[in-house]
């Protein structure tokens, strides 16, 4: 009998695991927002997938994604929700921490001229500059406005955008100098 009921706690420990482990994976894999084509209108949205949601049903084995935001909401909340299938198929591709980075790749700073290695989002993120030289931060960019902002704007490191932001807030504060020789082959 302590045999069977050993095998029992065994065959119930493996299953639960192997629950856990895929909850997991469907919550890292499906985290995060993400810009995909509205299969309506055919213009980009933002959207969130529900993962909590979607990691429980992944645990029983009867996973099925559903959004839990989009741009597009109240509006079109009653949609099919056609938009999942870009997301099924290639789930990192529309993340969009992934189209940043992407975007970053073998670019340099438009002041400074330090090219990107790997972006550092949590402490030191890369920003952006328009046309007016004003620097903006990637979380002042609506998800559904990034490949038109991607466009227009040039990248920017966290240096130079803190420098310019000074600059532009408090130009009382700031004295420019003439760039010396002396001081150019200190820096090279």
């Amino acid at each position: 009998m302590d045999f069977v009921l050993i095998i029992l706690a065994v065959a119930v420990s493996v299953l639960v695991i192997a629950g856990i482990r895929r909850a997991a994976q469907t919550y890292l894999e499906f985290r995060g927002e993400r810009l995909i084509e509205c299969p309506e209108n055919h213009k980009p949205a933002a959207v969130r997938v529900a993962v909590g949601k979607a990691a429980l049903e992944a645990a029983v084995g009867n996973e099925q994604l559903r959004l839990s935001a989009c741009s597009r909401w109240p509006e079109k909340q009653g949609c099919g929700q056609e938009c999942l299938s870009q997301i099924e198929h290639s789930p990192k591709s529309c993340l969009v921490s992934t189209i940043v980075d992407n975007w970053y790749q073998g670019k340099s700073c438009a002041y400074c001229h330090k090219p990107f290695g790997a972006i550092r989002w949590h402490d030191h993120p890369p920003a952006l500059v328009d046309r007016e030289r004003k620097t903006i931060q990637w979380n002042e960019v609506p998800v559904d406005k990034l490949q038109e902002v991607m466009s227009t704007h040039l990248p920017v490191c966290w240096n130079c955008h803190i420098a310019e932001s000074f600059r532009r807030e408090h130009p009382e504060l700031v004295v420019d100098r003439p760039a010396s020789h002396s001081r150019l082959s200190i820096l090279h």
